[in-house]
């Protein structure tokens, strides 16, 4: 595909037949980032760091990931497994020709240290936000409550069971939410944005999708300059996977501890966008 991305928006990619949604914002000739929702968010949850971020130069693209685009949504678990979801991006860095500020949450995280380690061309800076490096938070699994707080992510890969959980009993699962630091907004735009568009059981197989995920290259470090944010509030990751993160980044590395949740591109756009332009300026 080939898109001037100085002259025109991008609305929408492909990758084979499938359709990915972006909302693509800031000045055409901007410097470009590139962002990743996690679960269970889509790409409006970075609105206001786009906004923010727009009003400095920047042009943003905010994608809907596998499953969460309503064209991309393929029903095979296997379909979810981490190179799939890393070529995703890929194919939008094709179509920018150009290296990017890359920055994810959560799920966008786990695949934007995915990125970074089988395309550091592409990349100018990383930016991860409450998720490790992956060796980092497995290590934390075996010497840390992290294995416990991770319970959720056995529960999400069950079949139907956490359908039921959202959609047939949402007093629990939203529940389940509501404990882990969301708002009663967030909780409204998951129901309406997660659940009522038809998101969540394709949302769920980035979950049923790791058992097809390879771990080949999990002790790879990271080359390109890497900020990492994590909020001390987080219910589902622990300090010690933040402990251990500098050890997997062979670049000039900074960590930001924040007075926040695990929600932070919602809750805490404002200081988010500041660290962000901080590192990268």
């Amino acid at each position: 595909m080939t898109i001037a991305i100085k002259t025109q928006r991008i609305e929408s990619y492909q990758r084979e037949g499938l359709s990915f949604d972006v909302i693509d914002s800031g000045p055409l000739d901007g410097q470009v980032f590139v962002l990743l929702h996690g679960f269970p968010e889509t790409n409006k949850s970075w609105q206001e760091t786009s906004e923010i971020l727009n009003t400095q130069g920047y042009r943003t693209f905010a994608v809907n990931q596998r499953g969460y685009s309503l064209g991309a949504q393929p029903t095979s678990r296997r379909d979810y497994r981490g190179s799939a979801l890393l070529e995703d991006v890929n194919a939008l860095l094709d179509i920018i020709q150009q290296p990017v500020y890359l920055v994810g949450h959560d799920w966008g995280a786990v695949v934007a240290w995915d990125v970074a380690q089988r395309y550091p061309e592409k990349i100018k800076h990383l930016i991860t936000i409450s998720v490790p490096h992956k060796a980092a938070f497995m290590k934390a699994m075996l010497t840390s409550n992290q294995l416990f707080k991770s319970y959720y992510m056995g529960l999400f890969q069950l079949p139907k069971i956490p359908e039921l959980l959202f959609e047939k009993v949402p007093q629990i699962g939203l529940a389940l939410l509501k404990d882990s630091g969301m708002t009663e907004q967030q909780l409204k735009d998951f129901q309406q944005e997660i659940v009522n568009e038809k998101r969540l059981s394709t949302a769920l197989n980035w979950y049923r999708g790791l058992p097809f995920s390879s771990n080949k290259n999990l002790l790879k470090p990271i080359t390109v300059p890497t900020l990492f944010i994590w909020g001390k509030y987080d219910s589902a990751i622990g300090p010690k996977g933040v402990e251990y993160n500098k050890n997997y980044v062979h670049a000039p590395y900074k960590e930001v501890i924040m007075d926040a949740t695990h929600w932070i591109p919602v809750q805490n756009a404002k200081e988010l966008s500041q660290y962000i332009l901080d590192a990268v300026v």
